[in-house]
């Protein structure tokens, strides 16, 4: 008697590995980038309270005052012991005033990237997130501005 040959045994062959092995790339890559801008989203929640917070401030200068031309960085809580207007290693986001005008100003959180001192991991791409405060109207918009290709926008 000698061997049986085993014509029922079955296993996969090296060309559906391989393809099994394509495909699998594939998912992580597309799940991976789409991981980075979910992580992205939740970073930019930092802003959100911290331009709500500069807002309110905005509101009682503008009460105190009655304009708004002369508004400051420091007047919406953006100093060296409030929130900062340089990159640092506790924030995702600097954060400043920009164009202000007797009826509005816009307060602007905008995203530390690669190099430039921010918490980690830096942001490979820019992006601002802009509240443009009118409190005369109350007619304030919120918008983003993004020197990216993003499609899907972190905030």
């Amino acid at each position: 008697m000698g061997f049986k040959s085993c014509i029922n045994h079955r296993a996969f062959t090296l060309l559906e590995l391989i393809v099994v092995i394509i495909i699998i790339g594939i998912l992580a890559t597309v799940g991976l980038s789409q991981y980075n801008i979910v992580i992205e989203k939740g970073r930019a929640g930092e802003s959100r309270p911290n331009l709500a917070s500069m807002r309110k401030l905005v509101y009682e200068y503008y009460l105190k005052n009655g304009s708004l031309a002369s508004i400051v960085d420091n007047d919406v809580g953006v100093s060296a012991n409030g929130l900062p207007n340089a990159c640092t290693s506790n924030y995702f986001f600097k954060y400043y005033t920009y164009d202000p005008t007797a009826t509005y100003v816009q307060v602007v959180a905008r995203r530390c990237t690669s190099g430039a001192g921010g918490k980690n991991p830096p942001a490979d791409r820019e992006y601002a997130i802009t509240w443009t405060i009118r409190p005369g109207t109350g007619a304030d918009t919120f918008s983003s501005n993004y020197t990216s290709d993003w499609s899907v926008a972190p905030y």
